[in-house]
């Protein structure tokens, strides 16, 4: 019996989230499930009666980091439930740590807290089994992921989410809506929309509509955003591949519905790479389609993550890599070395690239990216924007925020001096004084909640 059971007080869980925003959606959504059942959550291996760990799966490397944090719950704390991407690998789980109480793969939701229940039962308390209405989250209170479908219908040959998370599975229209609506009312300044393929978004249930407020809303990529749009916060779009029906979206930005940002997937820009990744749209074309978004939203801001070394790719391929990148202005890029994943069909392919190849393009792609931020970034400089507070530092009179071009983790900075009074969570205008490779400098022009 757990000391929790013992002395009537609710029983506590820790956990540990790794991976990507979308895990820690499930990650947010277990907890939210699990605090109003009467669990409460603790910060450390020694208080919890109860550990739940959050895997990745993606990569091997993230898989031999979730085996790592396991194996680190097990040994501090004795009793660890295990769900999340690495989940669907039951065998090597248990394999490697065959003293886990049980197993589950991503989104299952119900298989997770019937585990808890089994494990460790609730201990009701009415004074305890009471949850915000918005749910409980692990980001900060202003800002939150807001995932709207699970899986991916591409087939990516270096990729095996379809394999761990299955087929593109939308919610409805009006559960996303709500959703967003209950997180604003509880505080969230920002929204960051996210799933496998948010521009797929609705193609798996024919783009059905679905009731909210007395109104029908189809589940569309378009009438999603617009929405989202019109509910009062800052509203972020994630892993949007770069189809046609995107350029009304941008419309929305350019009216100040949608922050003029778009995380884009493009991984290379190579046509033989590209088509060896079997990854979708036409780099030519993208590059048009870019123009044209910034010719509706002057001041669109594009962030995209890039592999090198991938199976194949020659010195001409990475050459136009990054000519594509400059010319694109890619205004935030990030980059990854390849790295083979089991059970892709990326292994299967020929011409492996040495790493210290792959080292040395990574480095170049970096500085090319570097340079284009710098010079995007500096047209910035004399600007009056509007920044969200993440941190404070009031020694220093100083607050560190970010602006409609970024995204919290991933992207820059606005370092606002002689920010006076300011608190997390607000949002202020600032001019920008001064820039650098990837942060801009600001002083405060007046404080707006």
């Amino acid at each position: 019996m757990s000391q929790a059971m013992k002395t009537g007080q609710a029983p506590k869980i820790g956990l540990v989230s790794l991976g990507c925003p979308k895990a820690l959606v499930d990650s947010e959504r277990i907890m939210t499930t699990l605090r109003a059942q009467g669990y409460a959550f603790s910060r450390d291996y020694e208080g919890a009666d109860l550990v739940l760990v959050n895997t990745c799966g993606f990569l091997d490397s993230a898989k031999q980091e979730s085996l790592e944090a396991i194996g680190e719950a097990l040994s501090e704390n004795g009793r660890v439930i295990v769900t999340g991407c690495l989940g669907v690998e039951e065998e090597l789980i248990r394999k490697t740590h065959p003293n886990v109480l049980a197993v589950s793969g991503p989104h299952q939701y119900e298989a997770v807290v019937g585990a808890v229940h089994e494990h460790l039962p609730p201990v009701p308390n009415k004074f305890v089994d009471l949850v915000p209405e918005q749910g409980l989250k692990l980001t900060p209170r202003h800002y939150a992921y807001l995932k709207i479908s699970e899986g991916c219908n591409n087939r990516c040959s270096f990729c095996i989410i379809p394999q761990i998370r299955g087929d593109l599975a939308s919610r409805p229209a009006a559960s996303v809506i709500g959703e967003a609506e209950r997180l604003v009312k509880g505080g969230v300044k920002e929204l960051l929309v996210i799933s496998q393929d948010t521009s797929a978004y609705g193609l798996d249930i024919k783009y059905a509509t679905s009731p909210y407020k007395g109104r029908q809303i189809p589940a569309r990529f378009y009438d999603l955003s617009k929405e989202l749009g019109e509910l009062g916060a800052w509203v972020r779009l994630h892993y949007v591949y770069p189809y046609p029906h995107v350029d009304q979206v941008i419309e929305l930005m350019a009216e100040g519905k949608v922050l003029p940002y778009l995380d884009i997937p493009f991984q290379h820009a190579s046509p033989k790479v590209l088509k060896a990744m079997r990854r979708p749209a036409n780099q030519e074309k993208t590059l048009d389609r870019i123009r044209k978004w910034r010719e509706i939203c002057p001041d669109l801001a594009i962030r995209s993550n890039f592999i090198v070394g991938f199976p194949g790719e020659t010195e001409e391929d990475f050459e136009f890599l990054l000519d594509w990148l400059e010319e694109a202005e890619i205004d935030r890029a990030g980059c990854f070395e390849y790295e083979p994943v089991t059970g892709a069909p990326a292994n299967e392919l020929e011409g492996i690239v040495p790493d210290e190849v792959k080292r040395e393009r990574f480095e170049r792609l970096m500085e090319v990216a570097q340079d284009v931020s710098i010079n995007q970034l500096a047209k910035k400089v004399g600007l009056t924007i509007e920044v969200l507070v993440d941190d404070v530092e009031p020694q220093a009179n100083r607050a560190i925020a970010r602006s409609k071009w970024d995204a919290p983790d991933i992207d820059g900075q606005v370092i606002v001096d002689n920010a006076t009074g300011i608190m997390p969570g607000d949002l202020m205008t600032v001019t920008v004084t001064d820039s650098d490779e990837y942060d801009l400098f600001a002083e405060p022009v007046t404080k707006a909640n």
